[in-house]
Order: structure tokens, then C-alpha cells, then sequence
């Protein structure tokens, strides 16, 4: 019994086809199980979980705040420091609140995280900016020019804080 190539092919292309397609749809099948299972692990996890990311946009909500210059130039008084001692400790100030809620990055999506770090960094560099400028010379002068500069335009923390806030809708 001598088998041609043509009867070969005959024989094999549909068995072929019948195991390309049963893989696919195993892969496919698989695939949507495998989702499956993570919507019910992360959906179970959710009651869990939701209060401590709360909590963690509340801390970074509240550093936003704190961070913003009206509040930041309130809370931190020049009193007897000279102009480049009061940049440094406003920077300080900032730096330090930062690190003290880096933790939160773990609840946030990396694309708040970002917004959140570029509002810090924009606002020390503005706060830098003014300290260079020749028009201030003593601590009160650097807190006038630095409310000067923040009033043309919403201040970076506001934008983070927008950010924030759409981001905890989209949780709820």
C-alpha cells in the first residue's frame, strides 16, 4: 500500500486544520478564564482594599494642599532667616512631606504618581526660579514674589489635585 504525496497532504491538511483550530480555540478559552479568574481576585478584593487606597489619596490630597504656596508661605514664616535660608527651608518643607507619603505610590496608578511628582518638583522649581531673581532680597520679598508668581495661573498642586480627584471617581 504506497501512499502518494497528494494522498498524504489530503489526509493530513484536514487533520491540521482541525488542530489549529482546536488550539486556538483552547488558547482563546484559557486566555478568557485566566481573566476571569483576576476580575474575581481583584473584584474580591476590592471592600479590602478600597479603604486603604482612600486613605492614601486623602495623605496625598492633604500633602497637594499643604503644598500649594498660599499655604505652604502661611505655614512656613520667614521669621529671621535670610532669602536663600527661606527658599531652602520652603523646599525642605515640601521634600520632607514628600517623603513622608512616598509609601501612597503603591495605591496610585503610576500616571497619578507622575502628575503627583511633577507638581512637587514644578513648584520647587518655581520656588528656585524666584529665588534667583534679582527683584527680592530678603526673606518677606522672596514670599512676596513667590505669591506674585503662582497667582497668574492655577498652581501645579491644583492640576495633581484635579488629577486626584478624577482618578478616585473612576474607584468609586
Amino acid at each position: 500500500m504506497n501512499l502518494t504525496t497528494t494522498q498524504l497532504l489530503i489526509a493530513f491538511v484536514p487533520a491540521l486544520i482541525v488542530g489549529a483550530v482546536a488550539y486556538l480555540l483552547i488558547s482563546s478559552f484559557l486566555k478568557n478564564e485566566e481573566n476571569r479568574r483576576i476580575y474575581l481576585a481583584g473584584k474580591s478584593l476590592k471592600p479590602k482594599t478600597l479603604p486603604m487606597r482612600m486613605a492614601a489619596y486623602e495623605r496625598l490630597t492633604l500633602f497637594l494642599e499643604r503644598m500649594k504656596p498660599n499655604s505652604l508661605l502661611v505655614r512656613t514664616l520667614p521669621g529671621h532667616l535670610s532669602k536663600s535660608e527661606y527658599e531652602n527651608k520652603l523646599i525642605a518643607t515640601i521634600e520632607q512631606e514628600f517623603e513622608h507619603n512616598i509609601a501612597q505610590q503603591i495605591y496610585f496608578t503610576e500616571e497619578c504618581w507622575n502628575v503627583i511628582r511633577a507638581a512637587k518638583n514644578t513648584t520647587i522649581q518655581k520656588i528656585r526660579q524666584v529665588g534667583m531673581s534679582e527683584k527680592s532680597h530678603t526673606a518677606e520679598e522672596l514670599r512676596a514674589q513667590i505669591i506674585n508668581e503662582f497667582m497668574d495661573g492655577p498652581a501645579p498642586s491644583e492640576t495633581a489635585l484635579s488629577f486626584v480627584r478624577r482618578e478616585v471617581r473612576e474607584l468609586l
